[in-house]
């Protein structure tokens, strides 16, 4: 495989989530181009069942300027915090609810073409119900809903979910075993 090789970087926008920089990269025949990207800390998200129900939040996202139903999801903004550490944070902030153990499902890069965001994604099915720790505006307005299991994966499959997080998450948790099988014949 040819050899990419990033020459210089200028950082042309530092905001409260994410960085802008621009990348000069000497490519495999010495030519010098120019890339955008956008660097991100990077989030996770957790699938939790209780009680045969997915545990999910409708919340506004001002990128898209209306609601969306997810994974409760969070940002690793907080230095030294491990990803297994951010999950459980963001699940007693956004749903109130505080996992006995998390079992990661996986990871994934959002958007490779400009990002560098990579979320990884937990399961958990036992929890602690706390008082809801809520963070930010977006979540004081939220609604934490209770999916029956079977119901969510009818509305991923059906393109019922406009968050990639959440598919990937519903799905991935599913060939894991994290439902159990009778969610699993009826998802």
């Amino acid at each position: 495989m040819a050899e990419f090789s990033v020459e210089a970087t200028e950082v042309i926008h530092e905001g409260f989530v994410v960085r802008s920089e621009v990348l000069s990269i000497r490519t495999p025949d010495g030519s010098l181009i120019e890339r955008q990207v956008v660097r991100h800390p990077g989030a996770v998200a957790v699938v939790a069942v209780h009680d045969d129900h997915v545990v999910m939040v409708r919340q506004y996202r001002a990128a898209l300027d209306r609601d969306l139903v997810e994974i409760p999801a969070g940002k690793l903004d907080i230095d030294g915090e491990d990803r297994a550490q951010a999950a459980r944070r963001e699940l007693i902030e956004e749903v109130g609810l505080d996992p006995v153990s998390l079992v990661e499902l996986g990871r994934y890069v959002t958007a490779a073409g400009f990002c560098d965001e990579e979320i990884t994604i937990f399961g958990a099915t036992e929890f602690t119900e706390v008082e809801r720790a809520v963070d930010g505006v977006e979540e004081e307005y939220s609604e934490v809903l209770r999916v029956p299991v079977a119901e969510a994966f009818a509305t991923a499959a059906s393109g019922g979910y406009g968050d990639s997080k959440t598919v990937i998450g519903l799905f991935w948790a599913r060939e894991q075993g994290l439902f159990g099988r009778e969610a699993v014949a009826n998802g």
